[in-house]
């Protein structure tokens, strides 16, 4: 078992948690649940297993009800020592939080097996993708089973089994958390914490940054002899926009779609012909010489096959991260991939008529194990879990796609859906107003989006900037100023207004929309250079039902 990737995430000069050394027990395999409070609160479940710990984090935490399926996603593996960790890792460093122990006890298989049977019936389990195991904790007791969901990559359900130990009563782990709980503490006392750990706080200003490049690592294709393939020829011209997804607001789980993670960066198209690549944004724009180290593992890769996916920058925490991907080029130390979510085409046959699940199903089949170009899993049913899972991790959020949806490129349909995190609308800058102050550059951007082929002023934003972004945007506004606002109505601001020529796009967050029509409580996020202003309109958002309505 390989402890490389928990390695990687962590800074020992600056977190008290244990090098990645493996080290098993004597005579019994060992499980521990930790509660961590990290971005949010969630429950890690560690099992024994050839000297490491194998972990899923569990939002919900463990159940004795089998009625209960908790969504369970599996994470690198920890070291044995970890069995054992308790304490504060500090800001700045991956998971930082308060890690608490709440149950540990005694592993076994199901039948009680000595050590070394049990361990190869529990490394069965995980290669079938059907762990059954049975714990004996304070908390936790009796018979388990973690089974993966189908087509997922790291998705599982954990369920109790009925036996002695089960209950049929609503069960939730924070009612068997003790009061005196770590976790629990209130503010002043969170800050004297935080006061003992200064030390330890000043060792993370010292460290370095965690991350760097993932070597290419050839993996064996499968002979696309074996794939079942459409006779179709594909005949969409180059370049070729690719299908997008509509924005809803409402998480739901339904048997008919599968989830994906919904990725921070730029949506791209490949078309690779052997070693001959074309890598492009949806609007066009070459890609080729800005990531060319994704060119080059498609290369390797030899696959004659046009693909849909994101370019991504992950950072030390493994998620990806649209702001470093911006300055990726000035800055190569965090991993780039390119994570692949469907197929248009195979040796020239259209795959586009073919359903979402089967498309997916030949695209894992022809991606082989790369370290740079990624198959982009998904899981099935469970969107609500899937998506608090995201939320747990604070990441962007996730897509629902109806498993039998067709590929339509360039059109944006409701069988796609993304489903956000935050409130976002990607908007024009109309112009900038001066700054006040020690602010430099300007003070705020006026902002607006296309209804039909007018410009809609829909407010402005001075939140989310720091100095580096002031300077940027700053560069980048003055070569378009002009006298005459984009507007055809009159916008008012607090202060004296430049206006420029509507070519740039941005994202905000906000909180709601006003009846005027504005955005209430706008941050600026960051630029979206691959999306052109045209494009710019209000997010129209959507429920199920009214989707499903949409649809008769």
């Amino acid at each position: 078992m390989s402890l490389a990737l928990y390695n990687k995430k962590r800074n020992f000069k600056a977190t008290p948690e244990p090098p990645g050394k493996t080290g098993p027990s004597r005579s019994k395999l060992s499980f521990v649940v930790q509660r961590h409070k990290a971005t949010r609160l969630h429950y890690d479940f560690r099992l024994e297993l050839d000297g490491v710990l194998k972990s899923w984090a569990v939002p919900k935490g463990p159940s004795l009800n089998p009625r209960d399926k908790r969504l369970a996603m599996m994470v690198e593996d920890h070291p044995y020592d970890y069995k054992d960790f308790e304490g504060i890792i500090p800001e700045g460093n991956y998971g930082a939080g308060i890690v608490e122990i709440w149950d540990k006890g005694k592993l076994s298989d199901l039948d009680n097996s000595e050590k070394k049977l049990a361990e190869k019936n529990l490394r069965a389990g995980i290669r079938a993708g059907n762990l059954k195991f049975r714990l004996h904790g304070k908390k936790l007791e009796g018979e388990y089973a973690l089974v993966k969901l189908n087509n997922s990559e790291n998705a599982w359900l954990l369920i109790k089994h009925k036996d002695a130990f089960a209950t049929t009563k609503k069960y939730d782990s924070e009612d068997q958390t003790a009061k005196n709980s770590p976790i629990n503490q209130s503010l002043s006392e969170q800050i004297t914490t935080k006061r003992r750990n200064k030390k330890l706080q000043r060792r993370i200003a010292k460290a370095k940054p965690i991350g760097g490049e993932i070597p290419i690592k050839p993996g064996k294709l499968m002979p696309l002899a074996d794939l079942s393939l459409p006779k179709k020829e594909f005949t969409q011209e180059s370049p070729v926009k690719p299908m997008l997804a509509r924005e809803m607001d409402k998480v739901f789980s339904d048997r008919e779609w599968i989830y994906e993670m919904k990725w921070d960066g730029y949506r791209a198209i490949a078309e690779a012909k052997n070693d001959s690549i074309s890598l492009y944004s949806r609007n066009g724009i070459s890609f080729s010489s800005s990531y060319p180290l994704v060119v080059n593992a498609l290369k390797i890769l030899g696959i004659n096959a046009i693909i849909d996916g994101e370019v991504v920058v992950l950072d030390e925490d493994g998620k990806s991260n649209f702001q470093k991907l911006q300055h990726y080029k000035r800055n190569h130390k965090y991993t780039l991939q390119f994570r692949v979510f469907d197929v248009l085409a195979i040796n020239g046959r259209n795959t586009c008529e073919l359903p979402l699940i089967e498309r997916k199903e030949l695209l894992r089949k022809l991606l082989p194990e790369n370290e740079i170009v990624k198959f982009s899993d998904h899981i099935e049913e469970n969107g609500e879990e899937f998506f608090e899972m995201a939320r747990e991790r604070d990441l962007e959020g996730i897509m629902a796609k109806k498993a039998d949806s067709l590929y339509y490129p360039g059109t944006r349909t409701s069988e796609w859906l993304k489903i956000k995190h935050h409130k976002t609308q990607e908007a024009v800058i109309a112009g900038f107003t001066a700054p006040a102050g020690s602010r430099k550059h300007f003070g705020a951007l006026i902002l607006g989006i296309y209804e039909g082929e007018e410009l809609q002023y829909i407010g402005h934003t001075g939140s989310g900037f720091n100095d580096r972004s002031l300077k940027e945007i700053g560069v980048l506004l003055k070569p378009l100023a002009q006298n005459n606002s984009p507007f055809s109505a009159k916008v008012k601001t607090n202060m004296p207004a430049t206006w420029v020529r509507p070519l740039l796009v941005c994202e905000i967050k906000f909180t709601e929309w006003t009846r005027d029509g504005s955005l209430r409580h706008p941050i600026f996020l960051r630029l979206r250079e691959d999306k052109k202003a045209k494009e710019v309109t209000r997010n129209g958002a959507k429920t199920v039902g009214q989707i499903i309505s949409d649809e008769k």
